[in-house]
C-alpha cells in the first residue's frame, strides 16, 4: 500500500514527495494534466525556499539554471529612467547562505524537482485525475477518473487554488476575489533589440508592461495592465493584445513579441483554508492559501508547507511519533500563511501606488519579510525549553541559523550541510556537551561545535564543526557549553544545558504522544 498519495505535481507536491521519498516513505504523485507544463508562472525562489531545496540536493542545479542579481530597468512614459539591482543592498550574513532570491521559471524548478524525485525511484503519474476519495481510521481510498483505485495511509492535496481535494473535504476557503484588480500574464519570445540580461519595466500613469528574461531560454515572462473591452471589463489575452500593450507603453517599434506559449488573466485572490487537516487528508500550497502576486510568496509558502509536513509524516509512519504530531502542521503553517496573505496584499497596494513615480519599479515591495528567513513557530506546541534559554540567540521555534566553519581536516563546511537529510540534529557546544551527544540515540545526528581541535574527541558517529571564527556561537547566542536540538526542517526545537541529554530524549519521546 502507498504510504502517502500526493495529488498535484507542482512545486509543493514535488517538494513533499522528495522529502518523503528521501526518508524511505512509499509515495505516489498523481496529476490530472496530460503532460508537464512549460509555464513560467512563479518565477522566483526566495532565500528560505533555496535553503529547503538545497537540503534536498538541488542547490547547485538551481544555481546553474537560474539567475541572481537581476537588474530592474525602469522606464516611465517610454523613457529610460533608471537601473536598480535590489540585491545590491543585501548585506551578506554568515547566518544565511542565500541572501537574495533566484530568478527561475516555475517549469524549470518543477523539472529539477522531478529529476530529483526520479533519483529516489518515483515518477509523477500524469493524466491521473482524482475522482473521489473516502477515509477511515485505517487509511484513504482514492478512486481515479480512469477507474483505478489507490489505497494509502495519508492523502495530501497539493492541487491548486481550485483544489478538488479541498472541495471534497468541504473545507471553507475564506477570503475574496477582486475582479477589478487584474493583470495579463504570459510567456513570449522577443524579436529585436532588447537587453536579455535585465528585467524591463515600463510604467505610465494608466498602466504598465513588464518583460522578465530567464537564464538559458528564449522565453520572457510578460506582465501587463489588461486591455479592456467596450464594457470596461478585461478582454481575453492574446498575442496581438500583448503586442498592442507593448507598443503603447514601451514605444519600441523595432521589438516584436512572438510564439506566446502561455496567455492568462490574473485576478486578485486572497483566500485561506479554514483548516489544513481532516483526518488522514491534508491541504498544502495553493490548495490551502492563495496570494496576490506581489512579493512572490505564493509558491514559496507552498514549498515551505511541504517542508514542514514532510518530516512529520515520515516520523509518524516510521512509528517514532504519535499521530498528534500531524496536528502541528496546521498549528504552525496556517498562521504563517495568514501573515503571508497580509504581506502580499500590502505589497500589492504599495507597488501599485509606488510605480506612479518615475524610476520606481517592483522593487518597491522588497522587505526582509519576503526573504522568508524570519519565519518562526514560537507559539507551537513543538517549541520547547525556557524562553530565555539562548539569551540573545534564536528561541525555540525560530529558524536555526546557518554558520560557516571547518571540518577537522580543514575542509570548509556549513551547519546547513550537516543538517541535511531529514533527521533531527543535536548541536553540542563545548566539551561538556560530549556525553549528551554520545547518548543522543541513532535517530539524531550529532554535531560537536568546537573552537579548536584541542578538546576531547567527538563521540563515535558525530560530525565536528570547528567554529574557529565564532560564527556558530554568535548566531546561537551561546557563550558557555550548551545543547541545541534542531528539527529536520531547520527550526530550533529545544535549547538545554550541556548536561541536559535527558531533556533531549524526553522531548523526542514525547512528540505527538
Amino acid at each position: 500500500m502507498t504510504a502517502v498519495l500526493i495529488v498535484g505535481a507542482g512545486p509543493t507536491g514535488l517538494t513533499l514527495a522528495c522529502s518523503l521519498a528521501r526518508q524511505g516513505v512509499g509515495v505516489r504523485v498523481i496529476d490530472k494534466s496530460p503532460a508537464h507544463h512549460r509555464i513560467s508562472r512563479g518565477k522566483a525562489l526566495n532565500p528560505r525556499s533555496l535553503e529547503v531545496l538545497a537540503d534536498l540536493g538541488l542547490g547547485e542545479r538551481l544555481a546553474a539554471a537560474g539567475r541572481t542579481g537581476l537588474v530592474f530597468r525602469k522606464y516611465f512614459a517610454g523613457e529610460h529612467v533608471s537601473d536598480t539591482d535590489p540585491s545590491a543592498d543585501v548585506v551578506p550574513s554568515p547566518e544565511a547562505r542565500y541572501g537574495t532570491a533566484l530568478s527561475i521559471p516555475q517549469w524549470r524548478t518543477e523539472e529539477l524537482l522531478r529529476e530529483r524525485l526520479a533519483e529516489y525511484g518515483v515518477t509523477v503519474e500524469t493524466g491521473a485525475e482524482l475522482a473521489r476519495f473516502t477515509q477511515d481510521e485505517h487509511g484513504v481510498r482514492a478512486d481515479l477518473a480512469d477507474g483505478r483505485r489507490v489505497t494509502a495511509d495519508y492523502l495530501v492535496g497539493c492541487d491548486g487554488a481550485r483544489s478538488n481535494v479541498r472541495h471534497q473535504l468541504g473545507v471553507a476557503f475564506e477570503g475574496s476575489t477582486d475582479e477589478d484588480r487584474t493583470m495579463f500574464c504570459g510567456d513570449v519570445e522577443v524579436e529585436g533589440d532588447l537587453d536579455p540580461t535585465v528585467w524591463h519595466q515600463w510604467f505610465d500613469q494608466d498602466g504598465a508592461v513588464l518583460l522578465c528574461p530567464f537564464e538559458g531560454t528564449p522565453v520572457w515572462q510578460l506582465q501587463a495592465t489588461p486591455e479592456l473591452g467596450p464594457d470596461g471589463r478585461p478582454v481575453p489575452p492574446t498575442l496581438e493584445g500583448f503586442q498592442r500593450l507593448f507598443d503603447r507603453f514601451a514605444r519600441m517599434p523595432g521589438v516584436r513579441l512572438r510564439n506566446a506559449s502561455w496567455l492568462s488573466t490574473w485576478r486578485s485572490n486572497v483566500r485561506l483554508a479554514e483548516s489544513y487537516r481532516a483526518g488522514r487528508v491534508f491541504l498544502a500550497g495553493d490548495a490551502a492559501h492563495v496570494h496576490p502576486f506581489a512579493g512572490g510568496l505564493g509558491m514559496n509558502t507552498g514549498i515551505q508547507d511541504a517542508w514542514n509536513l514532510g518530516w512529520k509524516l515520515a516520523r509518524v509512519l516510521a512509528g517514532r511519533a504519535g499521530d498528534a504530531l500531524l496536528d502541528s502542521y496546521q498549528e504552525e503553517r496556517l498562521p504563517v500563511a495568514a501573515v503571508a496573505l497580509d504581506l502580499s496584499t500590502t505589497a500589492l497596494a504599495k507597488v501599485m501606488e509606488a510605480v506612479r513615480v518615475p524610476g520606481v519599479g517592483v522593487e518597491a515591495v522588497a522587505t526582509p519579510d519576503l526573504r522568508g528567513l524570519g519565519i518562526h513557530y514560537r507559539w507551537s506546541s513543538l517549541s520547547g525549553g525556557a524562553p530565555d534559554a539562548t539569551g540573545d540567540g534564536p528561541r525555540p521555534g525560530d529558524r536555526a541559523p546557518d554558520a560557516p566553519g571547518h571540518r577537522p581536516g580543514g575542509a570548509p563546511v556549513r551547519l546547513y550541510e550537516l543538517f541535511a537529510g531529514g533527521r533531527f540534529t543535536l548541536l553540542g557546544f563545548g566539551p561538556n556537551a560530549r556525553a549528551a551527544l554520545a547518548g543522543r540515540g541513532p535517530e539524531v545526528r550529532a554535531v560537536a561545535v568546537d573552537a579548536t581541535q584541542d578538546g576531547p574527541a567527538a563521540p563515535e558517529g558525530a560530525d565536528v564543526l570547528l567554529d574557529t571564527d565564532g560564527h556558530a556561537r554568535r548566531a546561537y547566542g551561546i557563550t558557555g557549553d550548551a545543547l541545541v536540538l534542531v528539527r529536520p526542517d531547520h527550526h530550533v526545537a529545544l535549547v538545554a544545558p550541556a548536561d541536559g541529554g535527558s531533556l533531549i530524549r524526553e522531548y523526542l519521546a514525547g512528540l505527538g504522544r
